[in-house]
């Protein structure tokens, strides 16, 4: 084909495109893949794709079009009509098209589609000549009304389903599909009444009217308020915009040769390689995944496993199928990924509308990686590469414990795996309230739709009553890794009266529930769970990801439970020990709190005495657990308020069991109290001020390290930090406490420990000031939490009153809490790295804040070359996966 000279429109039909894959950015996800099936020769309805720009001109323009877009659009409409032997508008063969949006990313259900757009009285009556068939005419009519209206013209659609479904409760029809078409005829005239009631005006006839009112809701859904919180949730940039595509209508509900579908190459859920889908036969498109009808299995083996009496595609119309088995296969070859891909079969014959990558569970991204990978369609670099690491958390978390008690109520689709326990809430704006409040809540629907979202976002897991395994809610589900029960018929749900009904049993708003998105099991009560067993698929991408990083991953850990979990999911070492989270424990605050009433340093030493043994013991637990790997102990960093009793109720209560003068007691709190303690007597400051603390965590340390040296002859070689360090000369004077306390304790033990010391990098000053720390400093750990807080002037425990409003508008891209200011923050790393190393060549570099499991921040630490990152147990895994990311980024 020549390509259309304005470049807004590209073509696509009849064995070739203007277009092909790799121009998504142009065309959209939709218009690059149609384009795409059409050069390879694949059966698909021709229509044009109106660009992204032009998306994006309408926007930056007041929304108005080009004036040489309605000359393209009509040139390209003509050449449609052409190719199918019809014309738009035209009363004996009428050219009938669907309005379809297309992003670049696949944004599912965010954003508007138009089907059976050219019908009006007139065309209809062609239509039904043409078909022979006077119920398909009137039945596609109805369809096209009640769609327009609600997306184009503002009338609910809840209205026509309302009139639909008291009109087949008065005949007592359970299908649509027992409606005749003089019946469609008349509900299709109540339709018209309804628009008109709404609008002032009669539903609109003129087809050129309705094709630019179809494209201008499509281009104004990507500002919709559903568009706009998918992209926030998934790092979408506005700027992007969507596509628009044309293409002619084929038919799905012809008859019962006719059908339509939604399949994926490989199971969604579980990564299996078998053909997994639904269809409907004598159907269009929205009637599957709107839930309306029960879909049939593609497969028999599908079938046969669901239990289902209704026949699948493959009995049902074996030629077709074995033609569409061969498109999935050549489609999943040439793209090299599992597809989730959209056909209609029109009186026996199979057309493609949609192809694109397919969205997975984490599990089955892994398994769908790792099989393509050893089956030789990719290679391993690949497989690596395909896992978004943020999506490893699916995997992370407890599942049921199969030896619970459940007290199932009822049994509906596995769509998305996973369990979750939650309160009952049957408004997404509700499940977004209560979230807020740190309640956990399961998302009750009788379906999902796009406006529920933000809801869904906010829930711990979703149950519908209607709708099957690619229903909206499966689909959004899957991608947020949320689990998720549809179909569950069994459950009738009141939203006036705030009820559900199942097996029964009445549960009301605010019960809780727990849904099994793994089993279909929707359950009352909470129950049970167990951890995670990182195994089989994942175990095989872990090496072969650890086999291609460089970076080292460690864990943030403080407790035996952490550092265990920190092993177990791979860490390999520990980056960050917190050790005044020890100080907390029940058994010795009461000697931090007698240390720190102490007025004289002889009674400060007396209570660190009573600490000493409990810090000792810490450490010989963490150096045993991490068996010979790096442990990173940071010395006491909060200031000491944050230790004393602060209500005058507590202090009453703390003083008695003190055995001191509450008077006392509360002229000590006053006196420590600062104005802002986040910079104020703290970190360092305090092993200034009192030294004797440092020298108790110390010989602490060392002699937790020679207590392991003599049990297992290894010593572990502990990385002592002082924390919020500004200046070398505050580094020197603890620097040279530790060296004595170390000195002592192999004098008094006989044995000598091999250690580093440190420093947190924390503050500006400290960044600038790197290359003289480094003069002392064996080690820098980044502690971006506090690095970025300084940097900014932003208070973290403050910052969520407003970094909501600053990234909504566009003035931060992320939270800088949450993924690291590389343009700032990052510019002192880097500054950092480069001063400290042109000091001292082999000083070791990390970072311990939370971007220390952030996969962006990760690849920024890679091209800053620091030799590892640290982060909570819980997300080693991601770390581990997203620094070979970083590495393969660099080849």
């Amino acid at each position: 084909m020549a390509v259309s000279p304005a470049r807004l429109v590209y073509r696509f039909g009849g064995g070739s495109a203007e277009g092909t894959a790799a121009m998504k950015s142009l065309l959209g996800g939709k218009g690059a893949n149609l384009a795409e099936m059409a050069n390879l020769g694949l059966p698909v309805p021709p229509g044009f794709t109106i660009t992204t720009e032009v998306c994006t001109g309408f926007y930056e323009n007041d929304r108005h079009y080009p004036a040489e877009l309605k000359p393209a659009v009509e040139a390209a409409l003509a050449e449609v009509g052409r190719q199918v032997g019809a014309s738009f508008g035209d009363r004996g063969r009428p050219l009938l098209v669907s309005v379809r949006s297309g992003a670049r990313a696949s944004m599912p259900g965010m954003m508007d589609t138009v089907l059976n757009l050219g019908l009006n009285d007139e065309t209809v009556e062609g239509l039904a000549a043409l078909s022979l068939d006077r119920r398909f005419a009137y039945d596609s009519y109805r369809r096209f009304i009640s769609m327009y209206s609600d997306v184009v013209l503002g009338v609910d659609h809840g209205e026509f389903e309302d009139i639909l479904s008291g009109f087949k409760d008065s005949h007592d029809y359970a299908l649509d599909t027992e409606i005749t078409a003089e019946q469609w005829h008349g509900l299709i005239a109540r339709y018209k009444a309804l628009v008109e009631e709404h609008l002032g005006k009669p539903f609109p006839q003129d087809v050129n009217e309705q094709l630019w009112g179809a494209v201008g809701a499509v281009f104004q859904s990507w500002m919709s308020a559903r568009a706009i919180t998918y992209r926030k949730l998934n790092n979408i940039p506005e700027d992007w915009g969507t596509a628009v595509n044309v293409q002619a209508m084929v038919f799905g509900n012809m008859g019962e040769t006719s059908a339509t579908g939604v399949a994926f190459t490989r199971n969604p859920a579980t990564g299996e390689k078998a053909l997994y889908g639904e269809f409907l036969v004598n159907a269009q498109g929205e009637d599957v995944v709107a839930g309306i009808r029960t879909p049939q299995n593609i497969t028999e083996t599908a079938r046969i496993a669901a239990g289902s009496t209704a026949p699948s595609l493959e009995a049902l119309m074996p030629a077709t199928f074995r033609e569409l088995a061969a498109v999935f296969d050549r489609l999943e070859t040439h793209y090299r990924d599992m597809q989730d891909i959209e056909f209609t079969i029109q009186d026996g014959k199979l057309w493609m509308l949609q192809t694109r990558t397919g969205k997975r569970t984490a599990r089955a991204a892994l398994r769908i990686a790792v099989e393509m990978a050893n089956e030789g369609l990719i290679g391993r670099n690949e497989a690596i590469r395909r896992i978004d690491p943020a999506s490893l958390d699916q995997l992370l978390h407890p599942t049921l414990d199969p030896q619970a008690k459940r007290d199932i109520l009822a049994t509906g689709l596995p769509a998305s795996p996973g369990a979750a326990s939650g309160e009952i809430v049957f408004d997404a704006d509700e499940a977004e309230r209560l979230k807020a409040q740190h309640r956990r809540v399961i998302l009750v629907r009788t379906e999902t739709s796009p406006e529920d979202i933000h809801g869904m976002h906010a829930a711990e897991g979703i149950l519908t009553t209607r709708g099957g395994m690619t229903s909206h809610a499966a689909v959004v589900a899957r991608g947020m890794g949320k689990p998720c029960v549809s179909g569950a018929g069994a459950v009738r749900v009141d939203y006036q009266a705030g009820v559900m009904v199942a097996a029964g049993v009445s549960l009301r708003k605010g019960d809780l529930i727990t849904i099994d998105g793994s089993t279909g099991q929707v359950i009352k009560g909470a129950v049970a769970t167990i951890k995670p067993e990182l195994s089989g698929d994942f175990a095989t991408l872990m090496v072969w990801a650890d086999a291609t990083r460089r970076m080292k991953v460690r864990a943030n850990a403080e407790t035996p439970q952490d550092a265990r979990a920190a092993r177990e999911f791979g860490a390999e070492g520990i980056g960050l020990c917190r050790t005044e989270h020890m100080f907390f424990d029940t058994d010795r605050i009461l000697a931090v709190r007698q240390m720190i009433l102490a007025g004289k340093e002889a009674d400060r030493r007396a209570a660190l005495a009573k600490l000493l043994p409990m810090q000792r013991n810490d450490f010989i637990a963490l150096f045993e657990i991490m068996a010979g790997l790096p442990v990173t102990i940071r010395l006491l960093d909060p200031p000491l308020h944050e230790f004393l009793p602060q209500a005058d109720h507590e202090i009453e209560e703390v003083a008695d069991d003190m055995n001191a003068d509450p008077e006392v007691l509360r002229a000590r709190v006053a006196e420590l109290h600062e104005f802002n303690p986040m910079l104020g007597h703290r970190g360092v400051r305090l092993a200034i001020s009192y030294p004797e603390i440092a020298e108790m965590q110390a010989r602490a340390i060392f002699e937790a390290a020679t207590e392991i040296a003599r049990r297992t002859g290894q010593a572990p070689i502990p990385e002592v930090m002082v924390p919020l360090v500004a200046d070398r000369a505050e580094l020197d004077f603890v620097a040279a406490r530790i060296v004595a306390v170390a000195k002592a304790v192999a004098a008094e033990t006989g044995r000598t420990i091999d250690y580093l010391v440190g420093t947190m990098i924390e503050l500006p000053r400290a960044a600038l000031r790197a290359g003289d720390l480094a003069g002392t400093a064996e080690f820098f750990s980044f502690g971006t939490n506090d690095l970025t807080q300084t940097t900014f002037g932003i208070s973290r425990d403050d910052a969520a009153r407003f970094i909501g409003e600053y990234t909504a508008k566009g003035i931060f891209k992320t939270d800088p809490f949450i993924s690291l200011d590389t343009e700032g923050v990052g510019e002192l790393v880097k500054m950092a790295v480069a001063r400290g190393r042109a000091k001292r060549a082999s000083l070791k570099l990390g970072i311990c804040g939370e971007h220390g499991g952030d996969p962006a921040s990760i690849a920024f630490c890679e091209s800053a070359g620091l030799d590892y990152v640290s982060c909570s147990p819980f997300r080693v895994p991601i770390a581990r996966l997203a620094a070979a990311q970083a590495s393969l980024s660099k080849d």
